[in-house]
């Protein structure tokens, strides 16, 4: 059943409005029909519906049921990455949105090859957002983790400590992810490095926050590779997977 997402949803009334990009792919690609069903999504919340009118601008849809959308995590994982260079940035919110993030923040720390300015790193942004929009409706998500970026170590370290947990991944090694303590129904902080990893410095900053250094085992991974290994582990551990 084709799946869209809106903000333009009303549970009261029971409608909802589908517009923009979407609407047209219904009318015009899909050749749907009044009477036929959609799924919209939003903020974590299915919506079965029937479409009710539909045009190139706009489909009207009523809604018959909704439940919460299984394909949701119960934790929110909030994944800081630093900047990798060429298309690695692209790799990683495709496949983390797949995983099950809730956002995804880029960071800027010692060891990044690639420094983009605030003004090119926006315009990339916009493509990394419409990447993790695509990336939701392929793996069923119910809600679209945002992208954003870029911030320093010490303002993600200082997002993190409003979170239940904290993990960063050091490959100097570190506690096993099972050992952290890390539980279902929580909001959890992954760091995650650049191609050269955390600097001496940097560690130190990291342990001084009151954050545990975790191993994703002895070999050395890619900087494109530790995020999802990490991420695909917190799901299985949280009982997410």
């Amino acid at each position: 059943m084709p799946r869209f997402f809106t903000d333009n949803i009303d549970a009261a009334a029971g409608l909802g409005i589908i517009t923009g990009s979407d609407a047209q792919h219904i009318a015009l690609s899909l050749r749907m029909r009044k009477g036929e069903q959609v799924t919209l999504c939003r903020e974590g919340t299915d919506y079965l519906c029937e479409l009710e009118s539909i045009t190139p601008d706009e489909v009207e849809c009523r809604i018959i049921s909704s439940c919460p959308c299984a394909a949701e995590p119960d934790i929110r994982l909030h994944l800081f990455q630093a900047v990798p260079k060429g298309e690695k940035a692209e790799i990683i919110v495709q496949k983390a949105v797949e995983l099950g993030v809730a956002d995804i923040t880029f960071m800027l720390t010692e060891r990044c090859i690639s420094r983009p300015d605030e003004k090119s790193f926006s315009k990339k942004l916009n493509r990394y957002n419409r990447i993790a929009l695509e990336a939701a409706k392929q793996s069923g998500r119910g809600a679209i983790p945002a992208v954003y970026g870029t911030v320093s170590l010490r303002e993600a370290a200082a997002a993190c400590k409003s979170y239940d947990s904290a993990v960063w991944c050091y490959e100097k090694g570190g506690a096993k992810l099972g050992a952290l303590g890390l539980s279902a129904g929580t909001d959890i902080g992954l760091l995650i490095g650049s191609e050269g990893g955390f600097s001496d410095g940097e560690a130190e900053f990291l342990r001084e926050c009151g954050f545990t250094p975790a191993t994703l085992g002895t070999r050395i991974m890619r900087c494109e590779t530790a995020p999802l290994a990490a991420a695909a582990i917190i799901m299985y551990l949280t009982g997410n997977i």
